[in-house]
């Protein structure tokens, strides 16, 4: 026999699920963190448009954190400038993220000594970047317990780092460059190159003589039209495939007629 249902129960649930919906989303709005809005964080700078997602991830050390503007910065994402909470690190700031920068949910970013993460940078989710490492010399002391060891991390302007890479001490990422998904990268990266695995290899690069090398295998995505509007983009994507096709057959019929005509 069928079970009977519970209008009223019904209803009622789902008018909870939408209060507990829009609460939580009156919650993030709240809680998140701007250069207006900054509560309980003094950081030593916060750009203009730059939001902090809420739930934060740890943060310490903002005095010696500097945001550019126009920052997206997700939900759980540590930012930390020293070693521990209350440390003086000094006149200059220790993490440097530079204007444009978007650091994907769980992203930890960890500036015991000079981080700099330059302009228009995209993270994946939960990237970790750090300047700092374990050290294990003594093979009778637990490593826990021996001093780490500290070098400055630089990531050049306009990089993608891929979901889940490692940036260790020391890296030196040029600008442009591609991380993939999953590598852990030491050393220098030159510009314009795309490095992946564990240690990460440049296994593709551009150079003005050579180009790409190896060539790309897929074709570069079509730029949108100079002027366009958002209204005929918004009417284009509600295309179906077909409809879509049949345009493109009607655009390339008036190229061949003009360029018949030259």
């Amino acid at each position: 026999m069928p079970k009977s249902k519970n209008t009223f129960s019904s209803w009622r649930g789902r008018l909870v699920q939408r209060a507990v919906h829009a609460g939580w989303a009156w919650v993030q709005r709240t809680g998140s963190v701007t250069a207006e809005r900054p509560g309980r964080f003094r950081f030593g700078a916060l750009g203009v448009h730059t939001r902090l997602a809420f739930p934060l991830g740890t943060v310490f050390g903002e005095p010696w954190i500097h945001v550019g503007s126009h920052c997206i910065v997700g939900e759980q994402v540590t930012l930390t400038a020293g070693l521990m909470p209350d440390l003086d690190l000094g006149p200059e700031p220790i993490l440097r993220i530079g204007d444009g920068v978007v650091l994907g949910r769980g992203s930890h970013v960890i500036a015991d000594t000079t981080v700099t993460i330059g302009s228009d940078c995209y993270f994946g989710p939960y990237v970790y970047v750090t300047s700092t490492n374990h050290s294990y010399d003594d093979p009778h002391e637990p490593i826990g317990k021996q001093w780490p060891r500290m070098e400055p991390v630089e990531i050049g302007p306009g990089c993608w780092i891929g979901t889940g890479a490692v940036i260790l001490p020391g890296a030196r990422i040029g600008r442009n460059v591609v991380v993939a998904a999953g590598a852990v990268v030491r050393g220098v990266v030159p510009d314009h190159a795309v490095v992946a695995g564990a240690p990460a290899r440049v296994v593709r690069r551009w150079t003005a003589e050579d180009g790409w090398q190896p060539p790309l295998r897929t074709p570069a995505p079509v730029p949108i039209p100079e002027g366009a509007t958002a209204e005929q983009l918004n009417a284009l994507a509600g295309l179906d495939e077909e409809t879509a096709a049949k345009l493109a057959e009607s655009d390339e019929g008036a190229a061949g007629r003009l360029a018949g005509l030259d």
